[in-house]
């Protein structure tokens, strides 16, 4: 913090790095192929496999913002 009370890096926090955005990145992707793939292709060969891999997908996106703002986490502890 500085004298008037503001924080150097915004009210935000520190930026995401590009080590971070990658991950989420990837996560996402990882997640969006999934359910393209699941219902796109699987869902013709098996339905419960389809579920399965969209339930697989839905559980996704939470992590990725976890993993994503892990490095931030603890880069806010240090200060």
């Amino acid at each position: 913090m500085t004298g008037n009370g503001a924080r150097p890096d915004g009210p935000e926090g520190t930026p995401p790095s590009r080590r971070d955005r990658r991950r989420y990145f990837t996560l996402m992707t990882i997640c969006i192929g999934l359910f393209i793939l699941a219902w796109a292709v699987v869902d013709r060969y098996s339905t419960v496999a389809a579920i399965v891999m969209s339930a697989a997908a839905l559980v996704i996106p939470p992590f990725a913002a976890i993993v994503a703002n892990a490095a931030s986490a603890i880069d806010r502890r240090r200060r």
